[in-house]
């Protein structure tokens, strides 16, 4: 009787263990699923294998867990891991070694926009302390063939992206599309100051954005505010060398397009090219409104703060229109530190609409080099400033609206 019992405890813990392992399995390293990670061999598949066990498992133990281990590089084709998945608790992507993209265009296989796609998925989690490397130099010379996208999300609720380092894409690092309730936090992005189009972050037609504690270094726009963006929160970002942090551009091609409700907050320019940055082109419409700098630290960037209705990036033939995307109800608070070009503030904006309800306060922008004086630029602007260095001419000063009243 006894060995009877100790024989079906054996079997039960066997039979236990299998099941966990399949049904209830919450870890999926890709190494199980035949990746090699010396950096040569083509993953793609692996990695497919495990996200597709890792997404159907119905796993009541945990989020299902897919790993990709540290001390290890993994060559990727251009691959997209798509939902939906079957756990309630969503998914997570734990990097902790390196993913590498091919190294020469010709390479690439398929004709693909992206590199690495994450689409219709829900409560997603992608951190570790692994590395993304587009491996995008090839890329910036070659100017017969369109360069793609590193990291792109589409489609996704609840996303969390975190700790991971984003090295040297071929264009954008990272894309945020079609997605609402996202976090990105204590990112490192890199790429050469002369890398163009290198953004570090894109966000378009996505709502409830919060982009927080990150290092942005690049040859673009540190983090775009595309059209459809609204409730974008950013925080923390050390941005530079790059173009600073923009909103837009909007309205290119004559398109109607907007951006809405955003909050950036506690971040520093160092180097770039532009700082708080609105661009929108001329012959669009639509509207860019609600829009908060505050609390802004400035080291020799170019132009701190600008407002550009006449953007064209040279690129295109832009002719002179009369309609042009609204820009208003934009503030700009406790802005400190110097310039490293002559107009510190530029407001071109178009005649009509022209740029509307623009309040300035607590601004002091000083040369970062000896000689030259600091400068304002300002067309078709209207708006109020308070200690505000330099002057804005078209702007309305306390003083100016305390002897209005009175008079």
């Amino acid at each position: 009787m006894r060995n009877m019992l100790v024989n079906l405890l054996m079997f039960y813990s066997i039979a236990s263990s299998n099941f966990s392992f399949g049904y209830g399995q919450t870890t999926f390293n890709v190494l199980d699923y035949g990746a090699v990670g010396d950096g040569d061999t083509d993953d793609s598949e692996a990695f497919l294998k495990a996200w597709n066990a890792s997404c159907s498992t119905n796993a009541s133990n945990g989020t299902p867990t897919l790993v990709i281990p540290a001390e290890r590089t993994f060559l990727l084709q251009p691959t997209i891991f798509s939902g939906s998945c079957n756990s309630n608790d969503g998914i997570r992507v734990e990097i902790l070694g390196k993913i590498v993209a091919p190294k020469n265009p010709d390479e690439w296989k398929g004709c693909v926009e992206s590199w690495l796609s994450f689409g219709n998925l829900s409560n997603l989690i992608i951190n570790g302390t692994g590395e993304i490397n587009g491996q995008g130099s090839l890329w910036w010379s070659n100017t017969t063939t369109q360069p793609n996208k590193a990291l792109h999300f589409f489609k996704c609720s609840n996303l969390q992206l975190s700790g991971l380092a984003h090295i040297d894409s071929p264009k954008a690092h990272i894309s945020i599309n079609r997605s609402n309730n996202v976090t990105v936090s204590n990112l490192h992005i890199r790429a050469p100051e002369d890398s163009p189009n290198t953004d570090g972050i894109d966000i378009s037609v996505s709502t409830h954005v919060n982009i927080h504690d990150s290092t942005i270094a690049t040859g673009d726009d540190c983090i775009a505010i595309n059209n459809g963006s609204s409730f974008i929160n950013i925080t923390n970002i050390a941005c530079g060398p790059g173009h600073g942090i923009s909103v837009g551009s909007l309205g290119v091609n004559g398109s109607y397009q907007t951006a809405e409700e955003i909050q950036v907050r506690n971040c520093s320019f160092n180097g770039t090219q532009n700082g708080a940055r609105i661009k929108t082109w001329q012959g669009g419409s639509g509207y860019a409104r609600k829009i908060t700098f505050e609390h802004i630290k400035l080291i020799a960037a170019k132009h701190p703060i600008i407002i550009d209705q006449h953007y064209c990036n040279g690129k295109h033939d832009c002719e002179n229109s009369t309609q042009a995307v609204e820009v208003s109800d934009v503030t700009y608070s406790d802005f400190q530190g110097t310039s490293s070009g002559e107009e510190a503030i530029v407001f071109n904006c178009t005649e009509t609409p022209g740029c509307t309800n623009i309040m300035m306060k607590q601004i002091n922008i000083t040369s970062a080099v000896a000689s030259p004086n600091i400068s304002a630029f300002c067309v078709y602007a209207n708006g109020t400033c308070s200690t505000t260095v330099p002057p804005v001419p078209c702007l309305k000063t306390n003083e100016t609206i305390s002897f209005n009243l009175y008079t």
